[in-house]
């Protein structure tokens, strides 16, 4: 296998599809299948399923990709000390639930770093995509949380896609509510204070599953509920129907305003916060920079590790 083969197997695995990588290796969509099917004769595997939503790994092609990718990195890094040509471009993929520091460290990172070149992926998603896109390669680290209530099911998954937890902080659960909420004047709220107000959450698609929700007490019924697809809509309608959604209480005022205010909740749960890889791969400079931040980010918010 050749080394441009590797890099191709790598763009298919990021892009999800043999159409979108030829676009943007620049040769046909034929040339590259041939150079697939050309990898797949030679190991003697199947790299890929084919099915109608693009791409997949095979488990041999999981296996396979954590031996390309440090190959792949590794010639870039040489190509860049040794050839007389400029720095390389960093590449870098991330998919997190909806966490405000994940931005925050995102941001800081990039602009401490002043990198002349770079194509990164900051992915704000559903947790089974979140898991899905690290056991198949599309990026480095997840980042989500496990509770008493989901970790059995999140571990039993991440185990079957050769993943690991690796915690980053424990956090008790808060609230998110308008400054001018009706609980707003309470130093700590309960689920029977709540019961009057809509809570908010993020679909999780078709693994619609409490398991999977990004919100502590998903299990607990709800009179009222919105589901919403991103952090925005969430906000706009936590301030304009006085609604409320559960989270870490790790809020940005950069991001989310001075509007949104956050209350502890009283409960036994508490969010055991990190991110995942896969057992296989090892990290590029950027991933492992970005944990460094993201660890700095959570020291700052006086978040215990």
């Amino acid at each position: 296998m050749t080394l441009q083969q590797m890099k191709y197997l790598l763009e298919v695995v990021r892009c999800g599809s043999i159409s979108e990588a030829a676009k943007e290796l620049f040769i046909s969509q034929p040339s590259l299948s041939a150079a697939v099917r050309e990898v797949e004769k030679e190991m003697n595997i199947e790299i890929f399923h084919r099915t109608p939503k693009g791409m997949q790994l095979t488990t041999d092609g999981t296996e396979l990709l954590s031996f390309v990718r440090p190959v792949v990195e590794q010639s870039n890094l040489l190509d860049q000390r040794y050839k007389d040509r400029g720095p390389a471009k960093m590449l870098c993929s991330v998919s997190t639930q909806h966490y405000s520091f994940a931005v925050d460290a995102f941001v800081s990172l990039i602009s401490r770093l002043n990198i002349p070149e770079y194509e990164f992926a900051l992915r704000e998603t559903q947790t089974a995509k979140i898991i899905e896109d690290v056991a198949e390669f599309r990026s480095e680290i997840g980042l989500l949380y496990l509770s008493s209530f989901n970790e059995k099911v999140i571990l039993k998954r991440l185990r079957e896609g050769q993943l690991e937890f690796i915690p980053l902080f424990t956090a008790k659960p808060h609230v998110f509510i308008a400054v001018n909420h009706p609980l707003a004047a309470k130093e700590r709220v309960t689920m029977d204070d709540l019961e009057p107000y809509p809570i908010l959450s993020f679909e999780q698609g078709e693994c619609n599953s409490v398991y999977y929700s990004e919100e502590l007490m998903s299990q607990v019924p709800h009179s009222k509920h919105i589901h919403v697809s991103d952090r925005a809509t969430l906000f706009n309608l936590v301030i304009g129907l006085g609604g409320y959604t559960i989270s870490s209480g790790v809020l940005s005022s950069d991001l989310n305003g001075e509007r949104i205010i956050s209350r502890p909740l009283e409960c036994d749960e508490e969010m055991w916060i990190g991110y995942i890889k896969h057992e296989k791969s090892l990290l590029g400079s950027f991933a492992t920079q970005y944990i460094e931040e993201l660890k700095t980010v959570i020291q700052k918010q006086g978040l215990r590790a």
